[in-house]
């Protein structure tokens, strides 16, 4: 079953949502701050979180940031009293997926999340699949969604590490190295990945990015992996240092 959560302060608006989302078929986990929320989302993995931007604590702002920052991968609607044009386009350039302003709609809320979800499970079907990429110190294998890093060459019996990529960096992986030597911009990968367009000012991509070569190129004592195309976006190819 699809599992929801929605980290909201407010009990009766959290209790109203979950009892309509339970209606449409959902399986729902409420979350009362934003420290508990953030906790579930590293360890539940939900399929799609519904977040109010004025929790206590760690606010709507800080939870959705640190779901792109640790490539967590799970959709976000945002809903909240603050309605201006300012904090929509701030919260959608941070990472949210969709906005929707209080008071709304039940109705309004299931059928955004059902179009969210759609949307999510259409780049999940073209999930990687076929034939390992192999490179100089690097293998990633679309079968298994693992990636390898030679960390101990030149000896008789070579050591390679799982690089230990989440479900989203791996999908980044595999579209750049599919491309290998070619520069994909931006709205290329956020497409790819993410199934959206790129926003102006969207850091997902680069934030991606810099967590793969935490585990790619600077785990391998040999080669860069990743490499920045200023004012167009990232080039995959094993070139050594």
């Amino acid at each position: 079953m699809t599992n929801v959560l929605i980290i909201e302060d407010d009990p009766v608006l959290s209790k109203a949502i979950a009892m309509h989302l339970r209606h449409a078929g959902y399986d729902v986990d409420v979350a009362e701050d934003g420290e508990r929320g953030l906790r579930r989302l590293r360890h539940a993995r939900p399929d799609i979180a519904i977040i109010d931007l004025m929790l206590p604590g760690l606010d709507g702002w800080a939870v959705t940031e640190a779901i792109r920052e640790e490539c967590l991968g799970v959709p976000v609607i945002v809903v909240s009293a603050r309605g201006s044009e300012h904090d929509k386009v701030h919260t959608l350039e941070i990472g949210a997926d969709d906005y929707l302003a209080k008071p709304f709609g039940m109705r309004e809320l299931v059928a955004r999340v059902e179009a969210l979800l759609r949307r999510t499970r259409l780049v999940a079907a073209a999930e990687p699949r076929g034939e390992a990429v192999s490179v100089d110190g690097l293998r990633i294998d679309p079968d298994l969604r693992r990636a390898f890093v030679r960390i101990a060459p030149g000896q008789r019996q070579e050591e390679w590490a799982d690089a230990e990529l989440t479900p989203t960096e791996f999908r980044l992986v595999v579209a750049l190295a599919r491309q290998e030597g070619r520069a994909l911009t931006r709205d290329e990968l956020q497409r790819r990945v993410w199934g959206i367009p790129y926003r102006h000012r969207d850091r997902t991509v680069d934030v991606c990015v810099r967590k793969i070569r935490e585990k790619l190129d600077r785990r391998s004592p040999t080669h860069d992996y990743v490499h920045t195309h200023y004012g167009v976006g990232y080039r995959f190819a094993a070139e050594p240092r």
